[in-house]
Protein backbone atom coordinates (compact mmCIF):
# COMPACT_ATOMS: atom_id res chain seq x y z
CA UNK A 1 0.00 0.00 0.00
CA UNK A 2 1.40 3.41 -0.98
CA UNK A 3 1.23 6.28 1.46
CA UNK A 4 1.75 10.02 1.26
CA UNK A 5 2.65 12.51 3.95
CA UNK A 6 0.55 15.57 4.76
CA UNK A 7 1.14 18.62 2.60
CA UNK A 8 1.51 20.90 5.65
CA UNK A 9 4.96 22.22 6.52
CA UNK A 10 6.15 20.87 9.90
CA UNK A 11 5.60 24.23 11.66
CA UNK A 12 1.90 24.46 10.65
CA UNK A 13 -1.10 22.34 11.60
CA UNK A 14 -2.71 20.29 8.83
CA UNK A 15 -6.28 21.46 8.14
CA UNK A 16 -9.33 19.19 8.09
CA UNK A 17 -12.94 19.78 7.10
CA UNK A 18 -15.48 17.34 8.58
CA UNK A 19 -18.94 17.38 6.97
CA UNK A 20 -21.48 15.17 8.73
CA UNK A 21 -25.02 15.81 9.98
CA UNK A 22 -24.32 13.82 13.17
CA UNK A 23 -23.12 16.50 15.59
CA UNK A 24 -21.80 13.93 18.08
CA UNK A 25 -19.67 12.30 15.40
CA UNK A 26 -18.37 15.73 14.32
CA UNK A 27 -17.43 16.66 17.88
CA UNK A 28 -15.70 13.32 18.36
CA UNK A 29 -13.70 13.78 15.15
CA UNK A 30 -12.83 17.37 16.05
CA UNK A 31 -11.50 16.26 19.43
CA UNK A 32 -9.63 13.22 18.05
CA UNK A 33 -8.00 15.09 15.17
CA UNK A 34 -7.33 18.14 17.34
CA UNK A 35 -5.33 15.86 19.64
CA UNK A 36 -3.43 14.67 16.55
CA UNK A 37 -2.44 18.25 15.73
CA UNK A 38 -5.05 19.15 13.10
CA UNK A 39 -6.97 22.38 12.78
CA UNK A 40 -10.54 21.06 12.34
CA UNK A 41 -13.61 22.87 11.08
CA UNK A 42 -17.09 21.37 11.02
CA UNK A 43 -20.13 21.60 8.76
CA UNK A 44 -23.40 19.70 9.06
CA UNK A 45 -24.64 20.05 5.47
CA UNK A 46 -23.42 21.02 2.00
CA UNK A 47 -24.45 24.67 2.37
CA UNK A 48 -22.43 25.12 5.57
CA UNK A 49 -19.43 23.42 3.96
CA UNK A 50 -19.66 25.69 0.91
CA UNK A 51 -19.70 28.75 3.18
CA UNK A 52 -16.51 27.56 4.91
CA UNK A 53 -14.85 26.81 1.57
CA UNK A 54 -15.33 30.40 0.39
CA UNK A 55 -12.60 31.62 2.73
CA UNK A 56 -10.72 28.46 3.75
CA UNK A 57 -9.31 25.49 1.83
CA UNK A 58 -8.52 22.40 3.88
CA UNK A 59 -5.76 19.94 3.08
CA UNK A 60 -8.04 17.06 4.12
CA UNK A 61 -11.82 16.61 3.93
CA UNK A 62 -14.01 13.93 5.49
CA UNK A 63 -17.44 13.92 3.87
CA UNK A 64 -20.51 11.95 4.88
CA UNK A 65 -22.48 10.62 1.93
CA UNK A 66 -25.97 11.20 3.35
CA UNK A 67 -26.62 14.75 4.43
CA UNK A 68 -29.80 16.80 4.68
CA UNK A 69 -30.32 18.31 1.23
CA UNK A 70 -27.68 17.54 -1.40
CA UNK A 71 -25.52 14.46 -0.86
CA UNK A 72 -21.91 14.70 0.27
CA UNK A 73 -20.81 13.48 -3.17
CA UNK A 74 -21.73 16.90 -4.57
CA UNK A 75 -18.96 18.51 -2.51
CA UNK A 76 -16.12 16.44 -3.97
CA UNK A 77 -15.89 18.26 -7.33
CA UNK A 78 -16.31 21.64 -5.62
CA UNK A 79 -13.48 20.93 -3.19
CA UNK A 80 -11.22 19.46 -5.89
CA UNK A 81 -11.85 22.43 -8.22
CA UNK A 82 -10.91 24.92 -5.51
CA UNK A 83 -8.00 22.88 -4.16
CA UNK A 84 -6.82 19.92 -6.30
CA UNK A 85 -4.40 18.77 -3.59
CA UNK A 86 -7.10 18.34 -0.93
CA UNK A 87 -7.32 14.67 0.05
CA UNK A 88 -11.01 13.73 0.32
CA UNK A 89 -12.34 10.65 2.10
CA UNK A 90 -16.02 9.74 1.67
CA UNK A 91 -17.69 8.25 4.72
CA UNK A 92 -21.04 6.50 4.91
CA UNK A 93 -23.19 4.27 7.03
CA UNK A 94 -24.90 3.09 3.84
CA UNK A 95 -22.05 1.70 1.79
CA UNK A 96 -22.71 0.64 -1.77
CA UNK A 97 -20.48 -0.22 -4.67
CA UNK A 98 -22.11 2.45 -6.85
CA UNK A 99 -21.46 5.30 -4.44
CA UNK A 100 -17.92 4.08 -3.71
CA UNK A 101 -17.10 4.06 -7.41
CA UNK A 102 -18.69 7.46 -7.92
CA UNK A 103 -16.78 8.97 -4.98
CA UNK A 104 -13.46 7.71 -6.36
CA UNK A 105 -14.31 8.90 -9.89
CA UNK A 106 -15.10 12.34 -8.50
CA UNK A 107 -11.72 12.53 -6.76
CA UNK A 108 -12.00 10.99 -3.30
CA UNK A 109 -8.87 9.10 -2.25
CA UNK A 110 -10.81 6.54 -0.24
CA UNK A 111 -14.30 5.44 0.79
CA UNK A 112 -14.99 4.16 4.31
CA UNK A 113 -18.09 2.56 5.82
CA UNK A 114 -19.05 3.55 9.37
CA UNK A 115 -18.20 2.91 12.12
CA UNK A 116 -14.70 4.34 11.83
CA UNK A 117 -12.16 5.91 14.12
CA UNK A 118 -9.58 8.67 13.65
CA UNK A 119 -6.79 6.17 13.03
CA UNK A 120 -8.67 4.55 10.13
CA UNK A 121 -9.53 7.94 8.64
CA UNK A 122 -5.99 9.25 8.93
CA UNK A 123 -4.67 6.10 7.24
CA UNK A 124 -7.21 6.63 4.43
CA UNK A 125 -6.04 10.22 3.95
CA UNK A 126 -2.48 9.03 3.53
CA UNK A 127 -3.25 6.36 0.93
CA UNK A 128 -1.82 7.08 -2.49
CA UNK A 129 -3.01 3.93 -4.20
CA UNK A 130 -4.99 0.75 -3.84
CA UNK A 131 -4.04 -2.28 -1.80
CA UNK A 132 -3.15 -5.19 -4.05
CA UNK A 133 -3.38 -7.59 -1.09
CA UNK A 134 -7.18 -7.38 -1.11
CA UNK A 135 -8.56 -10.50 -2.72
CA UNK A 136 -11.66 -10.40 -4.90
CA UNK A 137 -14.80 -11.94 -3.47
CA UNK A 138 -16.02 -15.14 -5.08
CA UNK A 139 -19.54 -14.96 -3.65
CA UNK A 140 -22.53 -13.51 -5.45
CA UNK A 141 -24.68 -10.76 -3.98
CA UNK A 142 -28.14 -11.63 -2.71
CA UNK A 143 -31.16 -10.28 -4.59
CA UNK A 144 -31.80 -7.84 -1.73
CA UNK A 145 -28.22 -6.56 -1.88
CA UNK A 146 -28.47 -6.15 -5.66
CA UNK A 147 -31.67 -4.14 -5.17
CA UNK A 148 -29.87 -1.94 -2.63
CA UNK A 149 -26.97 -1.41 -5.05
CA UNK A 150 -29.37 -0.56 -7.90
CA UNK A 151 -31.23 1.98 -5.76
CA UNK A 152 -27.95 3.55 -4.62
CA UNK A 153 -26.75 3.85 -8.22
CA UNK A 154 -30.02 5.49 -9.26
CA UNK A 155 -29.81 7.83 -6.26
CA UNK A 156 -26.28 8.79 -7.26
CA UNK A 157 -27.36 9.35 -10.87
CA UNK A 158 -30.12 11.67 -9.62
CA UNK A 159 -27.67 13.58 -7.37
CA UNK A 160 -29.39 12.46 -4.17
CA UNK A 161 -32.85 13.68 -5.21
CA UNK A 162 -35.34 11.19 -3.75
CA UNK A 163 -38.30 12.26 -5.91
CA UNK A 164 -36.31 12.10 -9.15
CA UNK A 165 -34.87 8.73 -8.13
CA UNK A 166 -38.36 7.35 -7.41
CA UNK A 167 -39.51 8.50 -10.85
CA UNK A 168 -36.44 6.98 -12.53
CA UNK A 169 -37.09 3.66 -10.76
CA UNK A 170 -40.83 3.82 -11.45
CA UNK A 171 -41.43 3.53 -7.72
CA UNK A 172 -43.58 5.47 -5.27
CA UNK A 173 -41.50 8.02 -3.35
CA UNK A 174 -42.61 6.69 0.05
CA UNK A 175 -41.63 3.15 -0.93
CA UNK A 176 -38.20 4.41 -1.92
CA UNK A 177 -37.84 6.36 1.32
CA UNK A 178 -38.78 3.24 3.30
CA UNK A 179 -36.17 1.19 1.44
CA UNK A 180 -33.53 3.89 1.98
CA UNK A 181 -34.23 4.10 5.71
CA UNK A 182 -33.18 0.46 6.09
CA UNK A 183 -29.55 -0.42 6.47
CA UNK A 184 -28.01 -2.17 3.51
CA UNK A 185 -28.32 -5.92 3.57
CA UNK A 186 -25.24 -8.06 3.86
CA UNK A 187 -23.67 -9.36 0.70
Amino acid sequence: MNTVSPVSPPDRKPTLLVVDDNETFCSTMQRAFGQRGYEVRLAHDVRQAEELLKSWLPEFALLDLRLPGPAGLTLIPRIRAASPDTRVVMLTGYASIATAIEAIKLGAVHYLAKPVDAEMIEAAFRRAGGDDRVSPSESLFSVHRLEWEHIQRALTDQRGNISATARALNMHRRTLQRKLSKHPVAS
